[in-house]
C-alpha cells in the first residue's frame, strides 16, 4: 500500500509539473494564456478603432511589423486581414514617385519623392512578410524596384538618424532572403557603419538620436549624455530583427551580435524599479516618468536575445519580465488602450506630459513585438 501511495503521489506531482510546463516557463511567472490575452486586448482595441486604410509611412508601418509577429504567434486571421487590407490600400508601395532622377533621402520628409528615405521603406518589411505567407510577386514588386536601385547608388549615408536602423536594416536582410543577392548585406553593413560613425557612443554603448545630439554639443538638463529611449529602442530592435534573418556565415554577423550584447549591458542598469525606461536613459530627471515605446522595444530585444541564446537568461530575463509587467500592468489600460507612449518626436522633452491616454501606432507595434517574443519564450 505504501508503494502504491508513493507512486500515486509521484504521478500526481509529475502531472502538476508537466501541466505547468504547458503554460509557463520556470522562473518567469508568466502564463501563456495571460500573454495571449494581453496581445489580443491591445490589438483588438487598436484595430477596432483605427481603419486599416492608412498611409504606408513609418509610424503606421511600424505597427504592422508588430501586427505580423502577433499573427505568427496567435494565428488570428483578423490580424492578417488587417495588414493585407492596409497593404492593398497602399498598392504595396511606399512613396509613389516614379521619377528615379528625383528620388531623395537626405532629410526627413513625407513627400512622395522621398522614395529612398527609409521611413518610406519600413512598409517593405511587412509586404515581404506577407509575400512569404502567400507568394504573389505583386506584393514585392515595388520593394524590389526601389531597393535594387538604392544598392546600385554610391551614397553610404542613407541612415543618418538612428530610427533609420529599424526602418531600413531589416528590409535589407529580407531582400537578401528573397533574391540571394549578398550586395544587400554588404550595403546594409556600409550604411550601418556610417550611422555608427556619427552617432554611436562606444563608451556608453548607446546611440544618440542623430549627429545633433552628440555630447558635449548637446546635454541633458543635468549636463549628462542624452540618449533618447525610443531612439535606442529603434537600434536595439533593429539588431534583433536583422539577426533573425541574417545568414550564419555573414562576415559581419559577429559585429551585430556584439552590438546587441553591448546595448543590452548598457540598458540593464538604466531600467527603473517599476520596469520602464525613462525617455533620457542616463538622466531620469530630465523627463521623468514611464514611457512605453522605448520600454517595449527594449523588452522585445531582451526577450529575443534570451530566446536565441545571445543574452544569458539569468542575467537578462528578469529585466525583460519587469518590462513586460510594466507594459501589461501600467501601460495597458483595462479596455486595451496602450498608454504612456511618447508622441512622434526625436528627443526627450522636459515637461512633456505622458499619461494613460498617450498612445500611438508605433507604440502598439512595439508592444506586439514584445508580446510575440514572450509567447516564444513560453513555448520553449
Amino acid at each position: 500500500m505504501r508503494v502504491k501511495k508513493y507512486v500515486a503521489r509521484w504521478v500526481y506531482a509529475m502531472a502538476i509539473v508537466l501541466g505547468g510546463c504547458a503554460n509557463t516557463v520556470p522562473n518567469t511567472g508568466m502564463q501563456r494564456s495571460e500573454v495571449l490575452a494581453a496581445i489580443n486586448q491591445v490589438n483588438t482595441y487598436w484595430q477596432t478603432r483605427t481603419p486599416a486604410q492608412q498611409d504606408a509611412y513609418w509610424d503606421v508601418a511600424t505597427y504592422h511589423t508588430g501586427n505580423i509577429e502577433a499573427y505568427r504567434v496567435t494565428g488570428n486571421p483578423h490580424y492578417l486581414r488587417y495588414s493585407e487590407a492596409w497593404a492593398e490600400h497602399n498598392q504595396w508601395m511606399g512613396a509613389k514617385s516614379t521619377d528615379k532622377a528625383n528620388w531623395k533621402y537626405q532629410s526627413a520628409s513625407k513627400k512622395e519623392d522621398y522614395v529612398l528615405f527609409a521611413d518610406w521603406q519600413t512598409c517593405f518589411q511587412v509586404y515581404i512578410d506577407l509575400y512569404h505567407l502567400e507568394k504573389d510577386p505583386r506584393k514585392i514588386a515595388r520593394a524590389q524596384e526601389v531597393m535594387a536601385y538604392q544598392i546600385s547608388t554610391a551614397p553610404q549615408d542613407y541612415w543618418w538618424w538612428v530610427d533609420g536602423l529599424y526602418m531600413g536594416m531589416p528590409v535589407m536582410t529580407k531582400m537578401h532572403k528573397i533574391t540571394g543577392d549578398r550586395q544587400y548585406l554588404e550595403k546594409m553593413h556600409a550604411y550601418y557603419s556610417y550611422t555608427n560613425s556619427i552617432m554611436y557612443d562606444a563608451e556608453a554603448g548607446l546611440y544618440y538620436r542623430d549627429a545633433r545630439y552628440v555630447y558635449p554639443k548637446h546635454q541633458s538638463s543635468s549636463g549628462k549624455k542624452d540618449f533618447w529611449a525610443r531612439g535606442d529602442g529603434w537600434a536595439f530592435a533593429a539588431l534583433a530583427r536583422v539577426l533573425a534573418e541574417l545568414p550564419q556565415d555573414d562576415p559581419h554577423r559577429t559585429e551585430y551580435v556584439q552590438r546587441l550584447q553591448a546595448m543590452a549591458a548598457a540598458l540593464l542598469p538604466t531600467q527603473q524599479a517599476d520596469g520602464y525606461w525613462t525617455r533620457s536613459l542616463l538622466d531620469p530627471a530630465h523627463a521623468p516618468g514611464p514611457e512605453t515605446s522605448g520600454t517595449a522595444f527594449f523588452t522585445y530585444g531582451l526577450l529575443w536575445g534570451v530566446n536565441n541564446g545571445l543574452l544569458p537568461r539569468d542575467q537578462y530575463l528578469p529585466a525583460a519580465q519587469r518590462g513586460w509587467r510594466y507594459l501589461t500592468k501600467t501601460a495597458m489600460q483595462p479596455d486595451g488602450k496602450l498608454g504612456y507612449v511618447q508622441p512622434i518626436g526625436h528627443r526627450a522633452i522636459p515637461g512633456q506630459v505622458l499619461d494613460q491616454d498617450s498612445t500611438a501606432d508605433f507604440g502598439v507595434g512595439a508592444f506586439l513585438l514584445a508580446g510575440a517574443e514572450m509567447i516564444r519564450l513560453l513555448d520553449q
